[in-house]
């Protein structure tokens, strides 16, 4: 009934029953996406935009293979969003009786809804995409990382050497029962000899380096088992011990590199599906102009 507060008559607003927001152009618009969606990412696969040859030589490097595969992922994003955003747009009845303002602003949401709902349809899919291109990068460090991962195994206190003792310890006990002559020691009993040389590299690694008095150590083993003058076995102990510390370097490079690769898929996946919430707004407006047009025309013709 008419509100009247100075006399004038005021129209009372009337309510739509209806919602504003349509979930079967939204509905449709995500399934069509999310369709596309997977039918591009197959075909890149199947185009090799995606996997990395498991022979040497037949395939490009890893590094080149996950930047493709990035750009292609962007890719299959931006055109999925497009088509499910703009068929959400011309899918939905015309609104009577709204401004175009208001009809704009339906379109915008009901592209972005529709774009949220095709993300959450695919997110198991592309998130298992986006964790293979940092696996790249995280492969390669773990390779390297278990080359020189006997530091690892050293710290751990629950570890055991092959009789059965504690590694934590059995560096310090083969320190206690260090023999004065060891070239003797050497001949006769090399098991010995390499158990204990590798009890010593191992806790080289967990302090970050081999004592000067090891070395020595070491180097007279070599000397007794190999044949070598002491300045010869040294200069093979400072060689092998600085082959260790370039794995060690090159591990710690690598699991940078990985994690730096990690950060910047992740940047670059979150700005791509930004980008592809405005385009799936922009196409749903797009198409639902298009679609009261084409009814404004067909009413005019009759």
């Amino acid at each position: 009934m008419p509100i009247s507060t100075t006399g004038s008559t005021i129209a009372t607003p009337v309510e739509s029953s209806k919602s504003a927001i349509s979930w079967g152009p939204i509905i449709g618009g995500a399934v069509a996406a999310t369709g596309v969606t997977l039918i591009l990412v197959l075909f890149g696969s199947g185009l090799g935009l995606t996997m990395v040859s498991p022979w040497s030589g037949e395939s490009s490097s890893a590094a080149t293979v996950g930047i493709t595969a990035a750009i292609w992922l962007v890719l299959v994003q931006w055109l999925s969003s497009a088509l499910g955003g703009y068929m959400t747009g011309r899918l939905r009845t015309k609104w009577a009786a709204v401004h175009t303002d208001e009809v704009f602003f339906r379109d915008t949401a009901h592209g972005f809804v529709s774009w949220a709902v095709a993300t959450i349809f695919v997110a198991g899919f592309l998130a298992s995409s986006l964790s293979s291109l940092a696996g790249v990068g995280a492969q390669a460090a773990g390779s390297a990382v278990s080359t020189a991962g006997v530091a690892g195994t050293s710290a751990a206190a629950s570890s055991t050497d092959g009789d059965g003792g504690n590694m934590a310890t059995s560096y310090f006990t083969d320190a206690l029962l260090r023999p004065q002559q060891v070239r003797a020691q050497a001949g006769t009993n090399d098991a010995a000899a390499t158990a204990e040389v590798s009890r010593i590299l191992l806790n080289g690694a967990a302090q970050g380096a081999v004592p000067e008095n090891d070395k020595a150590y070491i180097a007279g083993i070599v000397a007794a088992r190999t044949g070598l003058a002491p300045a010869e076995a040294r200069t093979r102990v400072d060689t092998v011990l600085k082959q260790i510390d370039d794995a060690k370097v090159a591990a710690q490079q690598a699991a940078d590199t990985a994690r730096k690769a990690a950060a910047t898929t992740a940047l670059v996946g979150a700005l791509s599906l930004l980008v592809g919430a405005f385009i799936s707004c922009a196409a749903a407006a797009l198409g639902g102009r298009q679609r009261d047009e084409e009814e404004d025309l067909i009413v005019a013709r009759v």
